[in-house]
């Protein structure tokens, strides 16, 4: 087990190496800041002072070399435009994405798995038609588009719900959070649902299919040959036994719902990393734009990894198809 842990710790920091180069190499290739983060008045010296203290006037492969030494030492660099650690900047911001993306993932579980359970049991009813109609438009419609109607109809035409912004936040562990208050919850409630539509219609197409082939299967058909209830055997032999593959498809989808929040939290003014990774981008502020990927990249990399050890204590053949390969 140490050894599979090893091999695919190895593994994983290969990968994150060749990611940098790539998203190093393609962000410093295009454009040029200096256009952009200095005044067009300012003269040719001005602007070779400024070239020198980004650290622009050097080759791109010993800018490259330079930003691997300093990322070792966790620097990922500082801020063109706020002149500030990268980091810094996007660990300010990142509780509002993860608090964000939480509220995403919640919804999507608690409005996902009892649609996806009625419309399995009730396939060619009228309710499980309209459902699994429902779950194409949340694959299919755009999610900025959503938030836009969301925000005309319950925002500018009932005014129930506020347009933008995080609202009040209290502190919680001494992290700034929204949801312990009302304002803050009535701010969180479109952004999380916007950003949740395409994982409640994935939750709800696995959850039928799971369900529909549970129903077929002996141990079924054998806890009503006893006389169980009806709610106990969905409750019991059927939603737990396709539980894990909707728990582990949904925890893999964690970080594509924190890396894709960029156009839900513009959408709603949402003050997170994907505001910020937006901003950065229209100022070419290259450390924000590489430091943010590089996170993003990170996140995938530690959940494949967990999932991987996961699966490797649940199986130990995974971990012998690993040494043979």
């Amino acid at each position: 087990m140490l050894a599979f842990i090893i091999r695919r710790v190895l593994q994983s920091l290969v990968v994150l190496l060749v990611m940098s180069l790539l998203v190093f190499v393609g962000v410093y290739a295009i454009g040029n800041p200096i256009d952009v983060l200095i005044s067009p008045d300012a003269d040719q010296i001005e602007r070779a002072k400024v070239i020198v203290a980004f650290g622009l006037d050097k080759p791109l492969w010993l800018q490259y070399f330079i930003f691997l030494k300093n990322a070792a030492g966790g620097d990922l660099g500082r801020s063109f435009a706020y002149s500030t650690p990268a980091l810094t900047l996007i660990f300010e911001r990142m509780p509002a994405t993860l608090e964000l993306s939480s509220a995403a993932i919640l919804l999507s579980v608690v409005l996902g798995l009892p649609l996806g359970l009625l419309a399995g049991l009730r396939p060619n009813g009228l309710i499980g038609k309209t459902i699994m109609a429902a779950s194409i438009l949340g694959f299919s419609l755009p999610t900025f588009w959503v938030g836009l109607m969301l925000i005309m109809v319950f925002a500018v035409q009932l005014g129930w719900l506020p347009t933008s912004g995080r609202g009040e936040t209290q502190l919680l562990f001494g992290v700034p959070v929204s949801f312990l208050s009302w304002d803050g919850l009535r701010h969180l409630l479109m952004p999380a649902f916007n950003l949740a539509l395409f994982n409640i219609a994935l939750v709800i197409r696995l959850t039928r299919s799971g369900a529909q082939e549970a129903l077929m299967q002996d141990y079924v058909k054998f806890a009503r040959a006893k006389g169980l209830r009806n709610s106990r055997i969905i409750g019991v032999h059927v939603l737990k036994n396709i539980l894990i593959p909707i728990v582990t498809v949904v925890a893999l989808q964690f970080g594509s719902v924190i890396a894709f929040s960029i156009v839900t939290e513009t959408v709603f003014a949402w003050p997170g990393m994907g505001k910020l990774i937006i901003d950065s981008i229209r100022v070419l502020d290259r450390p924000v734009i590489v430091a943010y990927l590089l996170l993003i990249v990170t996140i995938f990399i530690l959940i494949n990894l967990v999932v991987d050890m996961l699966y490797s204590l649940l199986d130990p053949r995974v971990r012998l198809a690993e040494s043979k390969g």
